[in-house]
């Protein structure tokens, strides 16, 4: 399936979604350290539900690492400074979609190496929230390859 890569997260109950969104999927989560929470946090257990059982998300001490190891076909950043729409690209199963901490976004440098995606918005918004945005490509990665 996919993956889904959160680059040092920062809110919980974001992350405790998108683990109910990767089981509901079947996409692989991993988190980047350093996390701006405890995995213990109750916030996290309270948006994440009974999921938090029925999932494996693993967690890593850098970008680079988690991907030697998973060595994804197509790696995406997805980002408000984005070159392509999300929409446009052609998924492949064993793709990466990198998202950035809620307070700041990407780094540049993952920004430029990797494919920069974004998602339209109204030019008055900033961004959208991580789990939306996670969903939202997620679900158009999944669609492309007819939800099987």
């Amino acid at each position: 399936m996919f993956h889904i890569i959160l680059f040092e997260p920062e809110i919980p109950p974001n992350t405790g979604n998108i683990i109910r969104l990767s089981v509901n999927t079947g996409f692989e989560l991993h988190l980047i350290e350093p996390l701006g929470f405890s995995l213990d946090e109750k916030s996290l257990k309270r948006a994440g539900m009974d999921y938090m059982k029925r999932t494996d998300f693993n967690v890593w001490k850098s970008l680079e690492d988690c991907l030697n190891e998973i060595s994804p076909n197509a790696v995406y950043s997805i980002t408000t400074k984005g070159h392509t729409n999300y929409a446009d690209s052609n998924y492949q199963k064993g793709d990466a979609f990198i998202f950035g901490p809620e307070s700041r976004g990407l780094p540049k440098e993952i920004r430029e190496k990797y494919i920069s995606i974004f998602m339209p918005m109204r030019k008055s918004g900033r961004s959208l929230n991580l789990a939306n945005a996670v969903a939202v490509v997620a679900y158009e990665a999944w669609r492309q390859l007819e939800f099987k």
